[in-house]
C-alpha cells in the first residue's frame, strides 16, 4: 500500500495559504492520489462546534488552548489517522503549529504547556508524535496582511486583533521552524499569486514522488 501523506499549511490571517490548498489537492489527485482536505480547528461534527467557539467566544488563555487540543485530538482519531493507515494524502489548513503561533505566540501562553498537550494528544503507539511530513508556511509580514483583511469578511475574533499580535504570533511560527526546521518550508507570502504557487508547486513535488514510491 501506498503509504499516507500528511502536509499542513501554515500562515497568520490574510497569508493567502487557503488559496492555495485546492492546487495541491488536484495535483494529488491527478497522480491518482486520494486526498483528505482538512482544517483546523474542524475537521468533524464535534470539532467544528469546538471551532465556533474557540473563534467568536471570550475566554481564558488556557481554556483557549485545551479547546484547540479537544479539537484536533477529535480530528486526529476521527480523520487523520485513518486517512493516513489508508494510504490518503491529508492536506490540513492549520495544524498544531497555528496553536504554537497563535495561542503560544500572539496570547503569550506558556510554550512549555502548549509542548506538554502535544505530547498527549499526538502521542503515537510507537512513542513518537504525529507531525506533519511537511510545513508549507506561507511568511507574511503582518502590514500586508492588515491591508489584505481590510476588504475581507467580517473578521473573527482572531483576524480582528491589531498588528502587533499577527507580529507575535509570526514570531511564534519562526520559533517553531527553528525547533523543527526539517519539516518546514518558509513561503514568502509576499509575492504575486502565480510566484507563491510556483514556490508551493517546488516544495510539494518531492513529497508527491516519496508517497508514490
Amino acid at each position: 500500500m501506498t503509504r499516507g501523506t500528511f502536509i499542513s499549511f501554515e500562515g497568520i490571517d490574510g497569508a493567502g495559504k487557503s488559496t492555495h490548498v485546492a492546487s495541491v489537492a488536484a495535483f494529488f489527485r491527478q497522480a491518482g492520489r486520494a486526498v483528505v482536505l482538512t482544517r483546523e480547528p474542524g475537521g468533524t461534527t464535534l470539532s467544528e462546534k469546538l471551532r465556533e467557539l474557540v473563534l467568536h467566544e471570550p475566554m481564558d488563555a488556557l481554556t483557549e488552548a485545551l479547546l484547540m487540543f479537544a479539537a484536533r485530538r477529535e480530528h486526529l482519531v476521527q480523520v487523520i489517522e485513518p486517512a493516513l493507515a489508508r494510504g490518503d494524502v491529508v492536506l490540513c489548513d492549520r495544524f498544531t503549529d497555528a496553536t504554537f503561533a497563535y495561542q503560544g505566540g500572539g496570547r503569550g501562553f506558556d510554550w512549555q504547556v502548549l509542548v506538554q498537550l502535544e505530547r498527549r494528544v499526538q502521542a503515537l503507539p510507537d512513542g513518537s508524535l504525529r507531525q506533519p511530513d511537511l510545513t508549507v508556511w506561507f511568511d507574511l509580514d503582518p502590514l500586508i496582511a492588515a491591508e489584505r483583511l481590510a476588504s475581507a469578511r467580517v473578521p473573527d475574533k482572531f483576524e480582528s486583533q491589531p498588528v502587533d499580535f499577527f507580529a507575535a504570533v509570526r514570531a511564534g511560527y519562526a520559533r517553531r521552524q527553528a525547533e523543527m526546521p526539517e519539516r518546514f518550508a518558509r513561503i514568502d507570502a509576499a509575492q504575486t499569486r502565480e510566484a507563491v504557487g510556483a514556490d508551493v508547486a517546488r516544495v510539494v513535488t518531492p513529497w508527491l514522488q516519496r508517497s508514490a514510491a
